[in-house]
């Protein structure tokens, strides 16, 4: 990122003082910023693929590494071994080759006849490394004279910058270059695990077993060790740091005492993770040393090995860094990690009653992806910003679109919602870059708040819920040769051009779109499969006598609710005990709500405002039958329709209007069509449901099994994996910059 190809120009021209000043005044603000993500990433505790846990059966892993960064830390290393052989540990010890210091070839022969570990930390240790792929390829052949000449096996970058891919050309059977979670480093994109992982060579066949004939690495591993082989012969094994560095956590940071080490191995230890640490001799004050704003007391670290020997002493596997890359690389299959993926998703609703913008954040945080949300605020009393679960949400601003009124009234809200999100998309990347951006329609236009991402590499999804040009010709009553609509389907074409993939809510919209708008390759489908997770059928808690109607859900004209209570006036006739309920918010609420007092069903036409999913869920199992009764002379002829499947999954019979769209998906032994806007015949549908016990079970039992082959765990892993393809395309293991 040039921001670091900046400061690492200037860093030799800066005071040590100057330059912690300007890490710390940062660094405080962006703890709490970061407090959801540091010192723990909720996630990171998922073992990879494959993971067969530890040897002998210890419950944990405890690694302990030094980067000598000066003459200083290179005088401390005596020290530093004696301290550690004090209570039982070794350590690998990483030394720069062409730093501002020579390594003693006695002091690397003392180290390995003590048992300890000698590594290689960068090259010159002046954070360009990585400056380009050529000098890298330079870089690493020397990196690798000084691999072989000391007979180490393993690497780590200086300031923690990575390059995964590139580091292949690296004669290592481990990198420990990365980390779980720290928002404190120049390149702060984590491995998002607490496990070390496999990180198979580009093209190799190796990527969840291993073929190379076994041999014994190390008398102090277990036989059952393999030893694994060089970068070159496949991949090489990911150590990433897990507890924080020492130099962040009290010369940044200021911390005082080892308590956040402490806190954060019990909780390692607890998951079965692995514990790495790296701590600088540099910066370590043993007893009898003067004081200095560049070290801190050597007996915070004693301290975390008293704590280990102690407390966990039998559940304690603690080797050496290449000792552990011999374990992980001798497992069948190889716990390969893929790279969580930061994701950030943009909705122009509200959230918690959005199950589309939901199911998708959903199902990437559960396999550990970072995900934000961005959507609306219902009330001023809900939180600004939240953590659901294992998705972050950010309410950026309450509703203020003027559902009754065309024109720049109802587009006003729509711009300065763009402008929010542009903004607040903008500075995100910039602290830490998103790797896919996931924008949800209406309006189309949502998508350019994606721009600055777009530039530097993300990927962009168009999510299409609705078709704006006909959505908005059927709200407003424009004529489809209109300037408003030949200027929405403009923005359609730039808005489908700006994303790298559309994903649309039904088969009927993507003949259409592709014909005008983007190529037929470029877009998917994907309906709005229900989640039997949350959609399932469960017992009734209504005890009362009463028949209830329901219909949750956008209150527009081409909804036809107007075309409900009219016949649901017919049905009160027949069955004083019913009730019509209405669940949501639209432009014609007004209208309905006069509707029905004109029919005189005040109180048997009851409206109640939106739920949050979880809630309306409950509602709707309540119910005894649902009602969708769409236009087919509008929008609502191709506008597929969640409810349906939500009441089939929750086991509640359900009336349809015979629109093209529900006729396409669904037939006569799992719903009960009726011809669209016919209100009589919208009523007789109703009594013959309600009236026929028998007929209903069995249309129930049918919906049920319909929608169970049909719900979103049938087609989730669909897209996960466009999503997976679509960031390989750009994003691979260990290229981020940010």
């Amino acid at each position: 990122m040039l921001r670091n190809k900046l400061y690492y120009s200037v860093k030799p021209l800066l005071p040590w003082s100057v330059r912690r000043g300007i890490r710390r005044w940062f660094a405080v603000r962006k703890r709490q910023r970061r407090r959801e993500v540091w010192p723990v990433l909720p996630g990171s505790e998922r073992p990879p693929e494959g993971w067969t846990g530890w040897p002998e059966g210890r419950q944990f892993a405890f690694v302990l590494t030094h980067d000598v960064e000066g003459p200083e830390g290179l005088a401390r290393c005596r020290k530093l071994m004696a301290l550690e052989q004090q209570f039982g540990f070794r350590s690998s010890f990483n030394f720069i080759p062409e730093g501002d210091y020579h390594v003693p070839s006695d002091l690397r022969a003392e180290l390995a006849g003590e048992g300890f570990e000698v590594g290689v930390h960068d090259l010159h240790h002046d954070g360009k490394l990585f400056s380009s792929r050529q000098a890298f390829r330079s870089r690493a052949r020397r990196i690798n004279h000084y691999l072989k000449e000391w007979n180490a096996v393993g690497f780590r970058a200086g300031f923690m910058l990575h390059h995964l891919d590139w580091q292949h050309d690296l004669e290592v059977q481990y990198d420990a270059s990365t980390f779980d979670t720290d928002p404190f480093e120049p390149q702060p994109d984590g491995a998002g695990t607490i496990f070390p992982f496999w990180v198979p060579r580009p093209g190799s066949t190796e990527l969840g077993t291993r073929n190379s004939k076994p041999s014994e690495f190390d008398a102090s591993v277990p036989s059952s060790v393999l030893r694994p082989p060089s970068s070159r012969a496949g991949g090489y094994v990911e150590l990433p740091y897990t507890l924080p560095q020492d130099s962040t956590l009290f010369l940044i940071l200021g911390e005082t005492t080892s308590d956040i080490w402490l806190r954060k191995l019990d909780w390692i230890a607890r998951h079965g993770g692995m514990a790495l640490v790296n701590v600088h001799p540099d910066y370590l004050r043993f007893d009898g040393e003067p004081a200095a704003a560049h070290t801190f007391a050597a007996a915070h670290y004693a301290r975390l090995l008293e704590y280990v020997r102690d407390r966990h002493r039998d559940g304690c596997w603690q080797p050496l860094p290449r000792e552990m890359a011999t374990f992980v690389a001798g497992r069948r299959p190889l716990p390969v990690r893929r790279k969580p993926l930061r994701v950030c998703m943009l909705t122009h609703s509200f959230y918690l009653s959005d199950t589309r913008v939901m199911r998708y954040a959903e199902a990437l945080a559960e396999r550990g992806d970072q995900v934000e949300v961005i959507s609306l605020r219902r009330s001023p009393e809900l939180p600004k910003q939240e953590r659901l679960g294992n998705v972050s949400l950010v309410r950026l601003q309450p509703r203020m679109v003027q559902e009754q009124h065309a024109g720049v009234l109802y587009l006003l809200p729509l711009l300065r919602f763009l402008l929010a999100s542009s903004w607040w998309i903008t500075r995100r990347h910039w602290r830490r870059r998103y790797d896919l951006l996931h924008i949800h329609n209406v309006p189309d236009f949502l998508v350019f708040a994606a721009w600055y991402p777009r530039l530097t590499g993300a990927r962009i999804i168009l999510d299409i819920h609705d078709i704006v040009p006909e959505l908005y010709a059927s709200k407003f009553g424009a004529r489809e040769e209109s300037r408003t609509v030949a200027a929405l389907k403009r923005v359609e074409r730039a808005s489908a051009a700006f994303a790298h993939h559309v994903i649309l809510a039904n088969d009927l919209w993507r003949e259409s779109y592709t014909a005008r708008s983007a190529p037929r390759e470029k877009c998917s489908v994907i309906i709005n499969y229900v989640d039997r997770r949350l959609f399932s059928p469960r017992p009734r808690t209504r005890k009362d006598d009463r028949l209830i109607l329901l219909f949750p859900g956008g209150l527009q004209w081409h909804q036809g609710l107007d075309i409900a209570i009219r016949a649901f006036q017919k049905v009160s006739r027949q069955l004083p005990q019913a009730e019509l309920r209405i669940y949501g918010d639209g432009n014609m609420k007004p209208n309905l709500v006069a509707l029905a007092g004109e029919l005189g069903l005040d109180g048997k036409v009851r409206f109640f405002e939106t739920l949050p999913v979880r809630q309306i869920v409950d509602v709707m199992a309540n119910a005894d039958l649902g009602v969708v009764p769409k236009r087919a002379d509008s929008f609502g002829n191709e506008a597929y329709s969640t409810k349906i499947m939500e009441f089939m999954s929750l086991g509640v019979p359900v009336v349809v209007s015979a629109t093209k769209i529900d006729r396409y998906y669904f037939d006569d032994s799992v719903v009960r069509f009726f011809p669209s806007g016919d209100a009589d015949a919208l009523a007789e549908a109703i009594l013959e449901v309600l009236g026929n016990g028998e007929a209903r079970r069995q249309m129930v039992t049918r919906a049920s099994d319909y929608a169970a082959r049909h719900s979103w765990d049938s087609r989730k892993a669909d897209y996960l994996r466009l999503v997976d393809d679509l960031c390989a395309r750009e994003v691979k293991t260990g290229q981020h910059s940010a």
